[in-house]
């Protein structure tokens, strides 16, 4: 009995301070055409998880892009101060990442398939506002851990903007 009354316990309290926000990194999406849609969902005041999805909306042949057609990243942040409005955090990441990559053989130049997983970490600012609206800004780097094939960096980067409720 008295741990289903914990477990109950524990299910309030995680539904009582359930804040959670949807963004959308509109850096990513003016400057190089790229998706990222990230779902972000807090412990406490001082930590959260989250996911983001990118999808490479550019050409292979663009001059800047990601080589990352598609990524999907689970994220862990941990916020250093207890300002509602402005904060600042450090991110642990796991990128699941596919695209495609120039390789060099004898017969020339050909683009390479690969699939990877990254781990890094980021940092970053978020402006929260009263009314639910908001910013943060970020920026990190993992690496590729399994393939030969695909790039040895995932570079983490955006400026969301976002809804919490």
């Amino acid at each position: 009995m008295k741990k289903i009354v914990f477990l109950f316990a524990l299910f309030i309290s995680a539904v009582t301070f359930s804040q959670k926000e949807i963004k959308l990194d509109i850096a990513d999406a003016l400057a190089i055409r790229s998706l990222e849609f990230s779902y972000e969902n807090y412990i406490n005041t001082e930590s959260s998880f989250g996911v983001s999805a990118l999808f490479n909306l550019a050409k292979q042949d663009v001059d800047f892009r990601y080589n990352e057609n598609v990524m999907i990243t689970p994220y862990y942040r941990h916020y250093f101060t207890t300002d509602y409005a402005w904060n600042f955090f450090g991110e642990g990441f796991f990128g699941i990442n596919s695209g495609k990559k120039e390789a060099i053989k004898d017969s020339g130049i050909y683009d390479v398939k690969y699939t990877d997983a990254a781990l890094g970490v980021a940092a970053g600012l978020k402006y929260v506002a009263n009314g639910g609206l908001t910013i943060d800004a970020y920026a990190g780097v993992g690496r590729n851990l399994f393939g030969s094939n695909s790039p040895t960096l995932v570079p983490r980067v955006g400026v969301n903007v976002g809804w919490r409720f």
